[in-house]
């Protein structure tokens, strides 16, 4: 079930473009944090990190909220990656990280990749090709 239609919340996006981190706020107050690094090796491959920052969730940086707003974040981070794709048209690698939870195997795909796999797609179109191994998630352009 697609969630095209819920809102996005206000995005705080940074002065300078290259600083790559990405902010915003939950209706309930949670603060979100999407953060894109360079790798030193190719700076065309971007990784991306975001989870909350409220010092409530201390030690649980990454995890979602279950405040019953995931959609909401969700489509803000997918909004939050077309802006920097948009700013940043050059880039060829996309790594996506996700943490397993305490509970989950380490080889089991965690359910941030699951949430990965329903979601990339709203971003990335044919161009881009999808590798999901282990916790993280990988897209390359085809084209570039």
């Amino acid at each position: 079930m697609e969630h095209h239609s819920v809102e996005i919340y206000k995005i705080i996006i940074p002065v300078i473009s290259t600083a790559g981190v990405y902010y915003f706020t939950t209706d309930k107050g949670v603060n979100y944090e999407v953060r894109f690094g360079r790798r030193q090796d190719n700076i065309l491959h971007a990784t991306i990190v975001f989870g909350v920052t409220n010092d409530e969730y201390e030690g649980e940086e990454y995890s979602l909220t279950n405040k019953g707003e995931m959609y909401r974040v969700m489509n803000t981070i997918v909004a939050v990656v077309k802006l920097f794709m948009e700013q940043h048209p050059k880039m060829v690698t996309y790594e996506f990280t996700g943490l397993a939870k305490s509970d989950e195997p380490e080889d089991k795909l965690t359910s941030r990749i699951n949430l990965y796999k329903r979601y990339l797609p709203q971003i990335f179109d044919a161009d881009w090709k999808f590798d999901y191994s282990g916790g993280n998630t990988i897209v390359i352009n085809r084209i570039k």
